[in-house]
Parts: structure tokens; C-alpha cells; sequence
């Protein structure tokens, strides 16, 4: 079996934890795990030959590189890259034809930010799903309701088969008095998206039913480059794929969709009250992370990064502050936390995209200070790592090392630094900073100049093969 791992999204409904450049996938937000370092895990655990392939963007792919190998470590087929986002149809029909267009090697197909409690009932519901697949049947998994839920798609169960039902519809997102019907009826499932399938009988399936999109991928997986870790498909070919769900592509049109109903702890984190509903609260039903005091509060989510929250006399709240932005709403309508990224990010800002510590294929970086032409930044390069040989056409950099061992080309010149010791990088000067330590390497670095933008840098080489 190979699990299909989909780490594409942006995760704007958990902002501003979640940001666009290191989105909910990324982080630990119910356990000490983040959510995809969970999903690798899931995936491996359900059989000793089970691998692991990821399938990610651009932006994302060293965050998704690093921990797929810090959890699979020899168990991965690697990371397929899409140039552009095509929806989750295209995205598994590369991942098909990576395990081969005559494969019957079973594919299960799971997002990366899901939550899954009770993984031997998950286990017990891929072992059905198998069976199915193995039969030539697209198996969706369908999430038993606990409530009649607006926020998701729903599937309507048909003639039972023994472990698994014939799909009879698949439903839109209702109403809240619909939803109730739902519930009260019974036979209708939350749609989980994920699957489990054989390759070829996907691509099959493709061909009857998206001839134009199989046409596009197979061109695009033709086309093919390795870059490292990564899988990179022709761009051109891609961009001319339809864009569409696995859902509207073939599950909808398909005469042998099944659903094996799943009852699991599952959920999909879509919102800060579904990461409240999830996690266990205390007695006036608060769930509390991180430095929090209270008195007089109920019902309510707060979630402090770096410093103390203190609330007094609200109810039904959500509070998240990280250490740039603070989120006050109310619970029952942060569904429209969107609203306001959608206003960071009109007006300019950078909130939306980006955390205070960014980071990148070397390590991270984050703003300590900033001001008219200057700014301090915190940097940490991993043991080994190297930066690009670049040089900055508008700022010249002063770095202080405050931990660890730096090796630093400065023009003609090569230093080796220590703590406490520093240098100068002036203005037009090519350089490099690499870490040839065994530990964390942290330095101050401030930046002095006309222009301080992330898009003043002239690279020449670099260990990551970025443009």
C-alpha cells in the first residue's frame, strides 16, 4: 500500500497560527506532533511494506521534505511538486502514475491536517476499504456524524455490502435544518476526503470520465525532472490541466464508488471551534494552551504563543495570540476569521503569509527589530546547512555568532567565527554563511541600508537549488 499524502493547503481558517508560507499541516496544534508528522505516521502504521508519498507545492516543499524523512526515513517514494495548484483530481493522478498505469498497487489518498484519534478503528476501516479496492471499487471513507454539521460535504449510503455501502449520492454542504435531517434519517456520512483505490482502476477511471485532464498529467509526468528529494513535472503540461476535485471528476460519475463508514475521532481542524470541540477542556468547558489565566470564563479557546493571556468575564470567546498578531472573536462565527486575512492582506501586510520566524530549507529567521534603514533579525542554521552565495545590492549586514560555529565567505576571504565573535558584510559584497557544527547555529544579524526587502538577494549558488 502507498499513502498519498496531500499537503497543498494554506489552512486560513487557523490564522494566525496558521499562515500561508507554514500553514496548519505544519504545526503541532492538538498534540506534541505536528498534523502531517501524524499523517506519515498513519500511513506507515497500517502495514510493515506500506510507504510514503508526498505531494506538496513550490513554497511548501522543504518543510514537507523535512519531516516526511524525519518520520519515514526509508519508506518514502519521494515528493512530487505541482508547478501550479490543479485541485485534488490531477494532484492523485500523479501520484498514479508514479506507482504505474498497470499498477494494482493499492493507493490510499489522505490530506495532511486531519485528525484521527482511534487508529485501530481506522486500521479495522482501511482493512474493509482493501477489500473493496483490491475488487476494482473506488472506496471513500465517510465519518459516522456526531452532529448535524454545516461546514461539511456529506455521503449518502446505499445497499450495504458487508463492511462497505454502494455511494448513492454524494451532498453538498447543507443547512443547519437539512444537516438535522440528515442526522435524524440516518445512512448519510460526512465526506472525509480520503480514499483508496487501485492506480490503474483510478486512471481507468480518469480516462472514461477526464480524458482531457489524464491526457494533461500524463504529459506532465512524461516530462518529468528529479531535483533532490522533489519529482518536478512539466510546468507547461500541468497549467493545461482542468482543474477539479476528485470528488466532481470521478466519484460523483463512477459506477463503483463505495463508503466505508468511519468512527474514529476524526476531524478535519477546519476551524478554532473544531480545534476547540477536540481537545478536552476543563470544568467551565475552556481549553487553555500555553500561558493563560482566567476567572469568570467559559466555553471558551485561548492559545498563547509567547506571552500571558489574562481573561476575565467572556464567554464562548477564541484568543490566540502568537508573537505578531492577537485574534479576538467570538466562537460561533470564526468561520470568518478569513475576512480579516483577506483585509491583512489587502492592506498590504505580510500577516497573512508569513510568521514572525520564518522558515527556510537552512533553518529560520526571525525579526527582532526594525526601524528607518535598519532591522535585527535572530538567525539559526541547522548543523551542515549553508545558505546561498548571494550578495545585496541596497544593505550591507553585521553578524554577531551567539551560539555554535560560523564559516563565513566574505569576498576573497574565508572566517571561521566562534561566540562572541562578529563580522562585516558590506554593501555589493559576495558572501555565504554555512554551519559546520554539529549544533544549532545562532547569530545576530543587523541590516542597515536603503532598501531591507527579503527580494534583495543575488544568488550565485545554493545547496537548494532555488531560483
Amino acid at each position: 500500500m502507498l499513502a498519498v499524502i496531500l499537503s497543498g493547503g494554506s489552512g486560513t481558517r487557523l490564522w494566525p497560527l496558521s499562515r500561508e508560507a507554514y500553514p496548519k499541516q505544519f504545526l503541532p496544534v492538538v498534540t506534541d506532533e505536528t498534523l502531517l508528522a501524524e499523517t506519515i505516521q498513519r500511513g506507515l502504521q497500517l502495514d510493515e511494506n506500506a510507504r510514503v508519498m508526498a505531494i506538496t507545492n513550490e513554497d511548501h516543499r522543504f518543510v514537507v521534505a523535512a519531516q516526511l524523512h524525519a518520520q519515514a526515513s526509508q519508506r518514502t517514494e519521494g515528493i512530487i511538486l505541482e508547478p501550479v495548484g490543479r485541485n485534488t483530481a490531477p494532484a492523485i493522478a500523479l501520484a498514479a502514475l508514479a506507482a504505474g498505469a498497470e499498477s494494482d498497487e493499492l493507493l490510499l489518498v489522505m490530506p495532511s491536517d486531519q485528525v484521527l484519534k482511534d487508529m485501530k478503528a481506522f486500521r479495522e476501516a482501511v482493512d474493509k476499504g482493501a477489500e473493496a479496492a483490491r475488487a476494482g471499487k473506488l472506496v471513500t471513507f465517510g465519518i459516522v456524524p456526531s452532529s448535524p454539521h454545516t461546514g461539511y460535504g456529506y455521503i449518502k449510503a446505499g445497499k450495504d455490502q458487508g463492511g462497505y455501502a454502494d455511494v448513492a449520492a454524494f451532498v453538498e454542504k447543507p443547512n443547519e435544518a437539512r444537516a438535522q435531517e440528515y442526522l435524524d434519517e440516518g445512512g448519510y456520512l460526512w465526506n472525509s476526503g480520503m480514499f483508496l483505490f487501485r492506480a490503474d482502476r483510478y486512471l481507468e477511471e480518469l480516462a472514461e470520465h477526464q480524458p482531457a485532464m489524464l491526457a494533461a498529467c500524463r504529459q506532465a509526468w512524461e516530462g518529468k525532472e528529479g531535483d533532490m528529494d522533489f519529482i518536478r513535472v512539466a510546468r507547461e503540461a500541468f497549467e493545461a490541466c482542468p482543474d477539479d476535485s476528485i470528488d466532481y471528476a470521478v466519484m460523483e460519475k463512477t459506477r463503483d464508488a463505495v463508503v466505508v463508514p468511519l468512527d474514529a475521532g476524526w476531524s478535519d481542524v477546519g476551524s478554532w471551534s473544531a480545534l476547540w470541540e477536540i481537545q478536552p477542556q476543563d470544568e467551565h468547558g475552556n481549553v487553555c494552551r500555553g500561558d493563560v489565566i482566567t476567572e469568570d470564563v467559559s466555553g471558551s479557546y485561548i492559545h498563547s504563543e509567547s506571552r500571558l493571556i489574562a481573561a476575565l468575564g467572556v464567554d464562548d470567546h477564541v484568543i490566540v495570540e502568537t508573537d505578531d498578531v492577537v485574534l479576538v472573536a467570538d466562537r460561533s462565527r470564526v468561520q470568518e476569521v478569513k475576512k480579516l486575512v483577506a483585509k491583512v492582506k489587502a492592506s498590504g501586510r505580510l500577516e497573512h503569509r508569513f510568521h514572525k520566524k520564518v522558515h527556510r530549507p537552512w533553518g529560520t529567521y526571525e525579526g527582532v527589530a526594525q526601524g528607518d534603514r535598519f532591522q535585527v533579525k535572530r538567525i539559526t542554521v541547522n548543523p551542515g546547512a549553508s545558505l546561498s552565495l548571494q550578495k545585496h545590492h541596497h544593505r550591507a549586514e553585521h553578524w554577531v555568532v551567539v551560539k555554535g560555529t560560523a564559516n563565513v565567505h566574505r569576498g576573497e576571504e574565508t572566517l571561521l567565527l566562534t561566540e562572541d565573535q562578529s563580522t562585516y558584510i558590506p554593501l555589493g559584497v559576495t558572501h555565504r554563511l554555512t554551519n559546520p557544527g554539529v549544533i544549532p547555529l545562532e547569530l545576530i544579524e543587523v541590516q542597515t541600508g536603503s532598501y531591507l526587502g527579503e527580494d534583495d538577494i543575488v544568488r550565485f549558488e545554493d545547496t537548494y537549488n532555488r531560483v
